[in-house]
């Protein structure tokens, strides 16, 4: 059981670009909501509308995550791959859905 954890220490440990995910995952992903709810709490903002686009956040966030670890796995390990677009797109999604959410505050 040890081996399995010791992986996961090694795997990040060799892929340090994936340290840009964790950063992504903890700003984008914790303290968005984290903001949203203060201001939830006082102008009561939430409605069907808003709920669709943080669908589409929540879209956009978890597509930047795994494009960013393909993203930093394909780097480490040298391999050919064209997947710019895609890490692109996710940020595009995710920065859309965010202006719409404040918008709409």
């Amino acid at each position: 059981m040890s081996k399995k954890i010791g992986r996961g220490g090694v795997f990040y440990r060799e892929f340090t670009t994936l340290s840009v995910v964790h950063t992504h995952c903890l700003m984008v992903g914790m303290v968005f909501f984290l903001l949203l709810v203060v201001v939830e709490k006082n102008f009561h903002f939430i409605d069907n509308k808003v709920l669709r686009y943080l669908l589409f956040y929540h879209i956009g966030l978890n597509l930047t995550v795994v494009m960013l670890t393909i993203r930093g796995v394909v780097q480490v390990l040298s391999l050919d791959a064209s997947i710019a677009v895609l890490i692109g797109i996710a940020h595009l999604i995710l920065g859309i859905s965010m202006v719409l959410v404040l918008i709409l505050i």
